[in-house]
């Protein structure tokens, strides 16, 4: 991964991933509310005379992130400019472009830039550019299985103690085996976790991460994964449910996961040394 660099300043990632389906729903996957919703994280528009003006992203407690919308051409292009990271740092311009291939896929493609003499902030761009590829291959999934279905999202990120190699082991363990699985296998929770089960679609040493396509609690995508953030070691699980039921499913799974993540994965002590990254 790299940043590209441009003699006016700009500084750019770009992602791309191809999926099925037409333009038109393509777009309803990444241009609209439930459509991200069903992918990413929670996402809002706020309209004004009828045109998306602001996009809020819910990313969990005190961490929602609004950008202005600054170009909106259904169903090919739209952008947005927010804040930057941290206090000083650049504004960042997104822009989501979708792109009709042969065979009835189209290439999403999305580009983050911002404007610096320095290279003080490419780790953030490099940092933004890596985190796409999980949540791309949910998108890939969703559009293949679940397109224009109703979502609603459980999601966990949990500090623990040690290494991300030592996190992701734990978990593993927890979860019955969760780094010996492989592409294509049937997986279910085992006894004392809530109930989840499903076919396996991805598997990952580097960064951790498996990805399943669930078919209990109800339709939906699985991602287990562990990572560290500023030096602190994340076990993570994001559910995404679809259909009818799938907010009320996902109102009694809750609690039930909740307890699960307080009896393995209880709050590391206050003064206990974090790792470095």
């Amino acid at each position: 991964m790299s940043v590209k660099k441009e003699a006016s300043g700009r500084r750019s990632v770009q992602v791309e991933v191809e999926v099925p389906g037409t333009p038109e729903e393509v777009w309803q996957a990444i241009a609209t509310g439930p459509g991200i919703t069903s992918w990413f994280v929670p996402a809002t528009f706020e309209e004004h005379d009828g045109q998306p003006a602001a996009l809020t992203l819910d990313f969990g407690p005190g961490m929602l992130s609004t950008s202005t919308v600054t170009a909106w051409q259904p169903p090919l292009k739209w952008a947005t400019q927010s804040d930057g990271w941290l206090p000083g740092s650049p504004p960042i311009a997104n822009e989501w472009t979708v792109e009709a291939r042969a065979g009835g896929t189209c290439t999403v493609r999305i580009v983050h830039s911002l404007f610096a003499s320095t290279d003080d902030w490419d780790g953030q761009l490099e940092g933004t550019e890596s985190g796409w590829p999980a949540f791309l291959r949910t998108l890939r999934l969703y559009l293949t299985h679940f397109r224009g279905l109703q979502p609603a999202i459980m999601k966990w990120m949990v500090p623990v103690a040690g290494t991300e190699d030592e996190a992701w082991t734990s978990l593993s363990e927890a979860m019955a085996g969760l780094k010996d699985l492989r592409v294509g296998q049937r997986w279910t929770a085992p006894a004392g976790a809530p109930p989840l089960s499903g076919v396996v679609e991805y598997v990952s040493a580097a960064p951790y991460d498996v990805l399943l396509r669930l078919d209990h609690p109800g339709p939906g995508v699985a991602a287990f994964g562990a990572v560290n953030f500023g030096g602190q070691s994340l076990v993570a699980l994001n559910v995404y449910l679809y259909g009818a039921p799938a907010l009320d499913t996902a109102a009694q799974q809750i609690p039930m996961w909740e307890s699960w993540f307080q009896v393995h994965f209880p709050a590391p002590p206050a003064d206990a040394p974090k790792q470095t990254p």
